[in-house]
């Protein structure tokens, strides 16, 4: 035996152990994006949970019960689902019908960057437009009233509306992308056998094609409902953030940067975690009673 093989002979095989357990030169490079996720989510995320329990009055519990005990702070729960559950379904329903016919085009990357715009404008961008857009002497308002439709001008921002109609622009993008990718991956011999066996379009979707992108859509659901229930931006520039669209995200604004009461905020910014993991928790449960397997196959 080399000498060169004696030195290198004592290494191959721990190589091959850390090999075994999955320590290899591919799983270290997951190592930075974990400590990423650390710094950048979980030890936020730790660090808040903590300090809602450290409130500057009252016990361990001061900050929910303070927050629960004020119909004017827990109201703004129902007034963020208020908004974000019919914006996300709203955007679901009209990107399923879309994406429907938008993956028989020949230009479909063309279409689908047009519909992708609002993404790259950002939230507060085009809550500014439709300030201008939307607004008593915007240019809505004024079209109807010259061609007669209207006689005054419609109230369409500082309001709920606006922040919906907001919500429905920023997020359908998001939504109509991912169930684009859905409805692409489904094999089109499924629909061909089922129209030459007579099925017409209709029947067509809903027994081949919905049962296959449930699971997908929620998935997305509870994507788009995640960004809508986070809404801030559009509620403060596009309606009343006194009133109808005081969402949560606010009321814990509020209390970090006026009241300057972190640790109430960090209580705040909790309860809305736990809300949202309640939805997202029942609808992977509902997801769950549906086909699983790959949209391209033959089940169903």
């Amino acid at each position: 035996m080399t000498p060169a093989s004696s030195t290198t002979s004592p290494a191959r095989p721990r190589r091959r152990t850390l090999a075994d357990r999955g320590f290899d030169s591919v799983t270290l490079l997951l190592v930075p994006a974990a400590l990423f996720v650390i710094v950048v989510f979980v030890y936020p995320f730790l660090f808040g949970l903590f300090l809602s329990f450290v409130p500057k009055e009252g016990g361990l519990f001061g900050n929910y019960i303070r927050f629960f005990s004020d119909p004017y702070m827990y109201g703004t729960i129902w007034l963020t689902l208020r908004l974000a559950l019919p914006v996300t379904l709203l955007n679901i329903a009209l990107s399923v019908p879309i994406a429907m016919q938008v993956r028989h085009l020949r230009r479909q990357r063309l279409l689908t960057t047009i519909l992708v715009l609002p993404i790259t404008l950002g939230t507060v961008l085009v809550a500014e437009g439709l300030l201008n857009y939307l607004g008593p002497q915007g240019w809505l308002n004024r079209t109807m009233i010259l061609i007669g439709l209207i006689d005054r001008p419609i109230r369409l921002i500082q309001n709920y509306w606006g922040v919906f109609i907001s919500l429905v622009i920023t997020g359908f993008p998001f939504t109509f992308l991912l169930t684009l990718s859905m409805i692409s991956g489904i094999d089109p011999a499924l629909e061909q056998a089922a129209a030459t066996l007579g099925a017409r379009a209709r029947n067509r979707f809903w027994h081949i094609v919905l049962p296959l992108i449930i699971p997908g859509l929620a998935v997305t659901f509870c994507l788009a409902f995640v960004d809508a229930f986070s809404v801030f931006p559009s509620a403060v520039l596009l309606g009343a953030p006194a009133g109808e669209t005081r969402v949560i995200s606010f009321a814990a604004a509020q209390a970090a940067f006026e009241q300057y009461d972190y640790s109430y905020a960090s209580a705040i910014a909790m309860i809305m975690a736990v809300v949202q993991f309640g939805f997202v928790g029942a609808v992977l449960a509902v997801r769950g009673l549906f086909y699983k397997g790959p949209a391209g196959g033959g089940k169903g």
